[in-house]
This record gives C-alpha cells, structure tokens and sequence, in this order.
C-alpha cells in the first residue's frame, strides 16, 4: 500500500453558508442638503432615487418583478447620519404572489438613525393576493433626538376584483428602541383558513388597514407638530350612544403610546377613503422643519 503524503489525512469541513446579503442605504447631510452615501441593490429590490425638491433624500422602493413571488427574501439597511432627514416610499402597490410550494415571501428592514436624524416611512400598501405567504419584520435604533415616522399598511387582497382574505399567512413585526430602550414592540399575525376574516372581532366590513408610529423627543418641536396632526384625526363622536363603526367608510384611533410614541391606526372600506388622510400627514410633512415638500404630491 502507498500513502500519498499530499493528501489531506481528514475531509475538509464543509464550507460555512454565506450571509445573507443585505441592500444599503446611508443618507448624510452635505452642505446643507441630505444626499445618498451609499446605495447598493441586491435583487429582487431595486431603490430609485428621484430628484427631491426638498432638504430631503428621497429613495423608492421597487422591485425587478412588479411584486414578491413565495421565496423572495429583500434585507435593506438604512442608515441616517446625524442631521440627515430621508423620505422612503414606494414605487407603487406591494403586491405579493401566491405561494405554490409553501415558501413565503419575507422583507426585512432595519434601520439607524444618528442624532437629529428624521427618517419617513410611507410606502404604498402591501397587497396579499389569493394564497400568498407575507412576513415582514422592521427594526428600528433612534438617539434621543432622532424622529421617525413610519406607516404601515395592506389590503386584505385585490380589491378591485372582489378578492377578500384569501391569502393564506399575514406577519408582521415592527421594533423600535431610542438610546438602546425598547419603546414600541408591535407583533400582528392572521391566517384566514383559522380565523372568521369578516368577524367584528376581526376585520368587519374593512379591507385596508392603516398603522402610524410616530416616535421622537418630547422636548421636539417637529415631534409636537406631527402629534398634533395625528390628534387631528381622531373622529368626532366616536364615543356617542348612537355612533355606528359599521356604518363609516373608515374608522381612525389615535393614541399616545408612551411620552415619546404616538400611534394611529385606521381601517377602511376601500384605499380611496383614506386618500384626505393621506394628504393631511403628506401636507404637514411639507413643513420646512421636516421634508420640506410633499414627495407624493405628483403620484395621487
């Protein structure tokens, strides 16, 4: 017998997977204007970055595929300098895709943002077509006097063509810490196939649902200013002897979370009866304060 003394005396180990690849965004202040740092896509997301007419960046989201089909996975981290403010938003409607094997179609964000940084989330919402799986998770680091506001929001299907409920998963998590301290913690899941859609307990006669996080110092004149916003929408009577949700053609709760947390949320009979809501928050965000113009202002 021979030994070959360039031969290993033992396999070599597997090779180790490699980690996941992660889509980057990282906004700085420049001479006085807030401008894309860095920017690297990795499919299926593809980030646009139109002009902005405002101190803001602005960055929208797409996707190569018009959609998430069931195993599509997008990872995007955001970064915002110190000063920096940054408008995030959609190039139109979410939509996800059945899933025929069982795989599911994820979107994971986390987010940072230095001292003064403001950062506005406000995407189209998540559509989730005949027997899809959706999950998506947010993960959001503030400094103290860091501002985020962030919506969140879906249909219960394609609308237009009478489709209800009839996905298959719906998760969603969103995490938001200032200074390290965990401030909102937010975890929604539902699966029609275990649950009655159209409950009162549930959803009732509504189809699109609508989440606000507002979340800033207390002590910040931009924090106060969107907080009297969100009050604004609370509806009037919505405590009266005779008020009838089922009869609105949408219904909004606002509440302060906590001194530094403002949320709303809203259900609706359809996107269109959410559209004046829209527009208020999309006004005040025009402020010169805070965007200082309304990024949305040619889309609707």
């Amino acid at each position: 017998m021979t030994i070959d003394s360039a031969a290993p005396l033992f396999p070599p180990p597997p090779p180790t997977p490699a980690a996941p690849a992660w889509s980057v965004l990282d906004v700085a202040e420049v001479r006085g204007r807030s401008r894309l740092v860095a920017c690297k896509n990795i499919q299926p997301l593809k980030l646009l970055q139109p002009a902005s007419h405002g101190p803001a960046a602005h960055v929208v989201l797409s996707s190569y595929g018009g959609g998430l089909v069931a195993g599509d996975v997008i990872r995007l981290r955001i970064t915002g300098q110190a000063d920096s403010r940054l408008v995030l938003t959609t190039q139109a409607s979410t939509r996800v895709f059945r899933s025929i094997d069982g795989a599911v179609a994820e979107q994971h964000t986390v987010g940072e943002l230095a001292e003064n940084a403001l950062a506005v989330i406000f995407p189209d919402p998540v559509v989730l077509q005949a027997e899809s799986r959706y999950r998506q998770v947010q993960e959001w680091h503030l400094q103290p006097t860091s501002l985020l506001l962030l919506v969140d929001w879906f249909h219960s299907g394609r609308m237009d063509r009478g489709e209800r409920f009839a996905f298959t998963s719906l998760h969603s998590e969103l995490r938001v810490r200032v200074a390290g301290r965990l401030v909102v913690l937010d975890r929604f899941g539902f699966e029609p196939a275990e649950n009655i859609a159209t409950s009162p307990a549930n959803f009732a006669e509504y189809q699109t649902f609508f989440s606000v996080f507002l979340v800033g110092s207390p002590e910040d004149a931009r924090f106060q200013f969107l907080g009297e916003i969100l009050t604004r929408q609370k509806m009037p009577g919505g405590t009266g002897p005779h008020f009838s949700i089922s009869s609105q053609p949408y219904v909004v709760s606002v509440a302060r979370a906590r001194e530094n947390v403002w949320v709303l949320r809203a259900a609706a009979h359809s996107r269109m009866a959410l559209q004046p809501l829209c527009e208020q928050m999309l006004a005040a965000l025009a402020d010169e304060r805070l965007l200082g113009y309304n990024p949305l202002a040619r889309k609707y």
